[in-house]
């Protein structure tokens, strides 16, 4: 499996997705995507499945193998729902340390540093290996950085081919920390998308495939979400061929600015 490496610490450049996944659906697609070769799961508290998350992992029988991601919500950044919420993530989890720990949102009522420094404390007592942070800006992550002496490894995004995520992963990258695509396929929007369907043609591959393709091909991670096993196949299926330098600029021009899936309403600017 091929990694990113962020401050020491190697993320696995595709993931499964587990957002909506629920109940033993949501477990039998974890155990299934860990049999075909995935190595990174995600998932957050606010998708009410840790429980099924964990299930799969550890029915796998490979949990010393998989990286598990996990996000605090926007609703626990005070420093004692931070606590609650990591012992709360590890028992529905039931696993002994999460492997990723990451801010899901911003919380402009708590300071970031009280949310970080309360992260950094569950990371020194062994709760946690490694600290990140999602949906975080230019002027966010500036901020971030220097609130902790404790190093952040990533920054989850929402990224694909429609959305020009230029300034965020220019930003990311210049702190040294990993990005990470979610909804790399624009929720399947990549499907049917002219462009995308005559340069997946070519190489014998789907729209969905390029799309994912074109963004590990910049060392970007991605978290597909899917709740088919003939879809955590085919996504898994990108390391086999590559995209020419010609069709990654013709990729990246379909890009616009505020193309997003996600509602990001918590932030009128994004850079």
């Amino acid at each position: 499996m091929q990694a990113v490496e962020a401050k020491g610490f190697k993320i696995p450049i595709i993931g499964l997705g587990t957002w909506e996944l629920r109940g033993r659906e949501c477990a039998r697609l974890v155990e299934q995507a860990i049999h075909l070769g995935y190595r990174h799961i995600d998932t957050a508290q606010m998708y009410a499945n840790e429980a099924e998350v964990g299930e799969g992992v550890r029915k796998s029988g490979k949990r010393s193998e998989v990286m598990v991601t996990t996000k605090v919500a926007h609703t626990s950044m005070a420093p004692q729902d931070v606590e609650r919420s990591v012992k709360e993530s590890l028992r529905k989890l039931h696993i002994d340390e999460i492997d990723l720990l990451i801010i899901h949102w911003p919380n402009d009522r708590v300071p970031l540093a009280e949310t970080l420094g309360a992260m950094a404390k569950m990371k020194q007592a062994g709760y946690v290996k490694q600290l990140g942070v999602s949906n975080f800006t230019v002027k966010l992550l500036d901020e971030a950085v220097k609130a902790t002496d404790e190093p952040l490894v990533c920054n989850q995004i929402e990224y694909h081919p429609f959305l020009d995520q230029t300034k965020v992963v220019a930003a990311t990258r210049s702190h040294s920390m990993a990005v990470v695509a979610y909804s790399p396929i624009a929720r399947g929007s990549a499907s049917g998308h002219a462009v995308l369907e005559r340069v997946g043609r070519a190489h014998g591959k789907s729209a969905a495939q390029v799309s994912l393709r074109w963004l590990i091909q910049q060392g970007i991670v991605v978290i597909p979400r899917t709740s088919k096993r003939e879809r955590l196949e085919e996504n898994f299926a990108i390391f086999d061929f590559a995209l020419s330098p010609a069709e990654m600029a013709e990729i990246a021009a379909l890009s616009v600015t505020q193309k997003r899936i996600v509602n990001l309403a918590w932030s009128p600017e994004w850079d």
